[in-house]
């Protein structure tokens, strides 16, 4: 039986293993810049500006100023001399320039409409989190509660210590009147002579 011949890999030590492989990029250096072809651009700040964009888009001033540049354009077109006219009655210019705008309107107004769903996304989220947050303190403070109340049910309260006073002075008075048949004289209830002859 012949014996498998061994590959360089088998040969090599354990500890020059790592020496062998081809370098990782590093982490704690900046990496080199690759080359593009296609120019490159911030695209928050590209979503920030289609938002203000759309947003003027929605307003009624878009509107008036594209309703004024529209009949303008109409009107100097209809009734300008015919050498000054750049785009004769079918109007194919405005089409395209109407048509242009509008199909670059509508992508405009959905990058804003899907920034705005993510932040929507992102308030929903935050608000969960802290309905979450609410909900654990008030299950906390509930379970405080509970358990003031049943603390608060093994406390003596003014009311019971004062019945079970009132308790104590009756069964002292029913011994006292059980074991002494006479009345007890106490000092106060001396006569004044004795005291003044006493003296």
């Amino acid at each position: 039986m012949v014996p498998e011949r061994e590959t360089p890999r088998e040969r090599t030590p354990a500890g020059a293993t790592a020496a062998s492989r081809p370098r990782a990029t590093r982490l704690d250096q900046p990496g080199v810049p690759k080359h593009r072809f296609l120019p490159e651009y911030d695209p928050e700040a590209f979503g920030r500006m289609s938002e203000r964009i759309a947003r003027f888009l929605g307003t009624g001033r878009f509107l008036v100023w594209m309703t004024a540049a529209i009949v303008l354009w109409v009107a100097w077109n209809s009734l300008a001399p015919r050498d000054l006219r750049f785009d004769e009655y079918p109007f194919i210019f405005l089409t395209l320039m109407l048509s242009l705008q509008a199909s670059y309107a509508a992508p405009l107004i959905l990058l804003a409409q899907n920034r705005q769903d993510d932040r929507d996304r992102v308030n929903l989220e935050q608000d969960r989190k802290q309905n979450e947050r609410s909900i654990a303190d008030t299950e906390y403070l509930t379970r405080e509660i509970a358990a003031l109340r049943i603390g608060l049910g093994e406390v003596a309260t003014r009311d019971w210590i004062r019945s079970e006073f009132q308790d104590t002075i009756k069964e002292m008075e029913e011994r006292q009147n059980g074991h002494r048949h006479d009345p007890v004289v106490f000092q106060a209830e001396r006569p004044r002579g004795r005291d003044a002859d006493d003296r």
